[in-house]
């Protein structure tokens, strides 16, 4: 324990004493490592210009990383299609990272929806497929259906969220905990909130909501708040 202390303190004396930055020893990813982004809809969105998706790999390029992107977003998936496809789109791609998103679709198609009983079973047969092929995965929580957390189809989501972030932990999952990310941002604005601050159509993501979104990955998978400020800056370039 003495010796690593030393050889910690040898290394911050040398950064203070060249005015080199000093950087964490491991960035939580690797150049040329891929990651699948699998969702519904807001992920398929994701990959355009301004995109969350885009947003997180720009982000890790501006810290020195350069990652590939693997889009598994579909339009309209819920629980039971993520996992019909996850062999398919992400496991036969080889990533070495997996996000997962998903959980709007089965609270908001209603009857068409997936009870949460199911959800639970679907949602954990998708990370232990991933984990069982050495994928790291990081597990999203739903963001917000309609920016109006009081309506019934956000209160029915908590109880998805909740499972998604007791998973986490049982799994030795990485967590975005998007949906408290989002609560809190519109908390802060207070009387000056507008009716869609994060998205176009109450679901789907703006401008703010892709860097919402993205700020929240990027944490999640383990980047330094300097680390983020990079990534931050590198999206109005």
């Amino acid at each position: 324990m003495k010796i690593i202390l030393q050889t910690v303190l040898a290394v911050l004396a040398m950064g203070l004493a060249t005015g080199s930055p000093i950087t964490p020893p491991q960035f939580p990813v690797s150049e040329g490592q891929k990651i699948a982004f699998l969702g519904d809809s807001i992920t398929e969105l994701g990959v355009g210009p301004h995109g969350y998706v885009t947003l997180v790999m720009k982000g890790l390029e501006a810290n020195g990383v350069k990652a590939i992107a693997i889009p598994a977003g579909r339009s309209g998936h819920k629980s039971n299609d993520m996992l019909a496809r996850v062999d398919r789109d992400v496991i036969s791609k080889k990533p070495e990272w997996m996000t997962l998103s998903c959980g709007v679709n089965d609270v908001w198609h209603g009857v068409n929806g997936v009870p949460l009983d199911k959800y639970k079973e679907n949602i954990t047969k998708i990370v232990d497929k991933a984990q069982a092929a050495y994928i790291k995965v990081v597990i999203l929580t739903s963001t917000m259906i309609n920016e109006d957390q009081s309506n019934e189809n956000n209160q029915k989501l908590v109880a998805y969220n909740d499972f998604l972030r007791t998973l986490a932990k049982e799994k030795n999952c990485l967590l975005a905990d998007l949906n408290a990310d989002m609560q809190a941002g519109l908390a802060k604005l207070g009387a000056e909130r507008k009716d869609k601050y994060y998205t176009y159509d109450g679901v789907h993501m703006g401008t703010l909501g892709n860097e919402m979104m993205a700020t929240g990955v990027l944490r999640g998978m383990g980047l330094t708040p300097a680390q983020i400020e990079i990534a931050q800056k590198s999206w109005a370039k």
